[in-house]
């Protein structure tokens, strides 16, 4: 297939996990799974750098028939899913036949997979398990990027926090 298909998180979530990809799910989309009352239209995850995950994720990646996203083309451009390629950049803005999927290997203000598996929640949904970021970490994410939107997703999720306790 090599048309982009609408959001689906289910489809993303399962091809992660099926092929045993280590990753946390991050930004809008864990923050829902916390409570947060925004929609989003694509997942984001930090994924483990060793040799053998990115070969999972590669593999889960062509399965999602990914191609790079821009905003000048977003049906995607074409692109080597290897580790090799994969390595080459801290960031990816795909589109896949399930949607949008944007990999961050350092998101902005924490340290990558090992940190945000730290304090990470397991989840389940669609008959899967995975990790999310923490409240903490998202808003420690999102404190870092200097985005406006993010300076306004903060209220919120600190409200939700304050709420909880």
């Amino acid at each position: 297939m090599s048309e982009v298909g609408p959001f689906d998180p289910e489809r993303l979530l399962r091809a992660l996990t099926h092929h045993r990809v280590k990753f946390v799910l991050i930004g809008a989309l864990a923050a829902r799974l916390h409570g947060f009352p925004r929609f989003t239209a694509d997942a984001d995850i930090t994924p483990a750098t060793d040799k053998a995950n990115l070969e999972h994720l590669a593999a889960a990646l062509k399965d999602l028939h990914a191609k790079v996203y821009t905003e000048s083309v977003p049906e995607g451009l074409p692109f080597d899913v290897s580790v090799a390629t994969l390595a080459r950049a801290r960031m990816w803005n795909l589109v896949t036949d399930a949607g949008r999927l944007d990999i961050a290997f350092e998101p902005a203000g924490v340290d990558g997979y090992t940190d945000l598996k730290k304090d990470a929640e397991d989840f389940e949904a669609f008959g899967v398990r995975f990790l999310v970021a923490s409240l903490d970490d998202i808003i420690r994410s999102k404190e870092a990027t200097g985005r406006a939107k993010d300076a306004d997703d903060v209220i919120v999720l600190k409200a939700l926090k304050k709420m909880r306790k």
